[in-house]
């Protein structure tokens, strides 16, 4: 058997490898259009800032080193031209030669990745922009970067590459700024999440400007001037920068695909069943460039992360093998660090369970990292959806510090399982001082939305406030201390510290719903304990007053921990 691998990197260096455990005898042919096979993509921008110092460090594997391990035929700087499916050829340029020549195969695997997305705009072929996808972008970025880094960078888009690569290019000592269209950055958290990052982002003095259009680029001497239209707050405006990275997101590589005759689906990418097949017989498809089912919404996906590719190569080469394997879906689980924050999730947003149909709830809470009583504790920011009626989770997302990573493993692994949220309470997970508390974070959020469930709290939420404000039928309380509320609250709400509420609870009206907040959700959650155990009709308030403040006035988070109602 012959097998051909179109691309390395992730899915297409996975599957040969699990290719060759598999089938000794089998032919193995890797056909590379880069110099590099198999190399660590996440971590390119952390090279370009120093922080990962030999460029040796970001070769997985090499040509030479699969070829002794795995007997396999790496051939880099080939660049496969067109796909035969009748005569079950390839058709190869040598781009060191120049050479065309054709390679047959049993079965093909395809692994062509997402390209950086490039607008047509007026200068975008200028010298000064960049992209980041391979090794020799990585070098060409590094070496400009470096002769200019007393100088300016603007990067267009604010996902993961975008962010990575204004962190270290501000290491290196440029003015950063990052641009974007939306109202948000990172458009897998929801912007409630999101704003946590943006005060973390413009803290570390990174300029963020959004809802901004790029309209094209001007160079101007030894440098570029990005154009950018006008809005409601500013009129048209021209960026000056010595440098430009495009980072507005990813296009499935699937031109070879398509001009074959392979069903394409959503952003152009390869339509792959469960076994990793495509629409014609003996081609496989793995990676960025293929479409999936998202595991919690069921809809056809693209998400392009590295784990998925790994699976989805080792799945294809398993059913080459006869081994009958399936690939159950993406979730997106997701992490980034961004300086001394770190941002996660897996599942569905707010706006995709919107998108698919789903009816669900969400809780905010902001548990610490390990006890509150060992030294170092840190906030973290916890977000988790889950469906109305069955308590399905659905997604989550946490921001913070220490901790984030382990929770959202958790998360992640419990959504996989199709665990429902008040299930969370039950976990028998790890516990020691140094790292966690008696009552993990994902156990708190278990208790919260088990009170939600059961109907013994009812809450509301941030965006929900505006409204409220307005209404005359019911009462707004504040139960953090006067200290608390005299430094900073929401007009409208009267202050009744939590210990002293049944003292002062004969000044509040037993008709109205009273709706209660506090700094962080817990003592407002006592305080509509003791006020339903009275008769009252009461809401909590997810989230507190810390996160209120977050998102409306993207305030940067305290990080410590303080014992709750204690002023400070």
């Amino acid at each position: 058997m012959k097998v051909v691998i179109v691309g390395g990197v992730a899915g297409g260096a996975t599957a040969a490898a699990r290719l060759r455990r598999l089938d000794e005898k089998a032919q193995i042919v890797v056909l590379e259009r880069t110099g590099y096979v198999s190399y660590a993509n996440c971590g390119l921008p952390y090279y370009i800032g120093g922080v990962i110092e030999e460029k040796g460090e970001l070769t997985l594997q090499t040509p030479e080193s699969l070829h002794r391990r795995f007997d396999i035929d790496v051939r880099v700087k080939q660049e496969v031209t067109k796909i035969n499916t009748e005569k079950k050829t390839v058709s190869v340029k040598d781009l060191q030669t120049g050479r065309d020549y054709e390679e047959s195969y049993d079965k093909l695997i395809l692994s062509p990745g997402a390209r950086p997305s490039v607008p047509d705009l007026p200068g975008v072929d200028s010298r000064y922009l960049f992209t980041l996808r391979t090794v020799e972008d990585t070098l060409k970025i590094r070496q400009y970067a470096l002769e200019h880094k007393d100088g300016s960078a603007v990067i267009i888009g604010g996902g993961f590459i975008g962010l990575e690569m204004a962190e270290n290019l501000l290491g290196l000592g440029m003015n950063v700024t990052v641009i974007g269209r939306s109202r948000q950055i990172m458009s897998n958290l929801d912007y409630d999440m999101a704003v946590l990052v943006h005060a973390l982002l413009r803290r570390k003095g990174i300029r963020l400007i959004l809802e901004r259009k790029v309209e094209g680029f001007e160079e101007e001497g030894n440098a570029v001037k990005v154009l950018l239209s006008g809005s409601m707050q500013a009129g048209a405006e021209k960026i000056p920068a010595d440098m430009v990275i495009l980072a507005a997101g990813v296009v499935p590589e699937t031109a070879l695909a398509k001009e074959a005759g392979i069903e394409l689906g959503q952003k152009g990418s390869i339509v792959v069943n469960d076994r990793m097949e495509t629409s014609v017989p003996d081609i496989y498809a793995v990676g960025d460039a293929v479409q999936v089912k998202h595991l919690v919404s069921g809809k056809d996906a693209v998400i392009s992360l590295a784990g998925p590719a790994n699976k989805q190569g080792r799945i294809a080469a398993d059913n080459i093998c006869g081994i009958d394997s399936h690939y159950k879906g993406s979730q997106g689980s997701f992490v980034i660090k961004l300086f001394q924050m770190t941002a996660a999730g897996t599942g569905l947003n707010e706006k995709s369970a919107k998108a698919a149909g789903l009816s669900y709830e969400k809780v905010i809470l902001s548990p610490s990292s390990h006890a509150g009583y060992y030294p170092g504790a840190k906030v973290m920011t916890m977000k988790i959806l889950f469906e109305r009626g069955t308590g399905r989770i659905l997604g989550a997302q946490i921001v913070g510090q220490e901790g984030v990573d382990k929770r959202i493993d958790v998360l992640a692994t419990a959504i996989s399982l199709g665990a429902c949220a008040d299930q969370l309470k039950d976990l028998d997970l790890s516990y020691a001082p140094p790292y966690s508390s008696a009552k993990d974070p994902v156990n708190m959020a278990g208790f919260v939305i088990d009170n939600l469930l059961s109907g013994r709290i009812k809450q509301f939420h941030w965006e929900q406030i505006p409204a409220l404000l307005k209404k005359q039928d019911i009462t707004l309380v504040d139960a953090r201390t006067k200290v608390e509320y005299d430094r900073g609250h929401i007009e409208g709400f009267i202050n009744i510290p939590v210990d002293e509420l049944r003292k002062k609870m004969k000044v509040l009206d037993p008709s109205r719903p009273i709706y209660v907040m506090c700094q962080s959700g817990i003592r407002s959650y006592i305080a509509c304990c003791i006020l339903s155990g009275c008769g009252y009709d009461c809401y909590n308030f997810s989230g507190g007053y810390r996160f209120y403040e977050a998102v409306t006035k993207e305030k940067q988070l305290s990080e410590e921990t303080w014992p709750c109602g204690m002023d400070r």
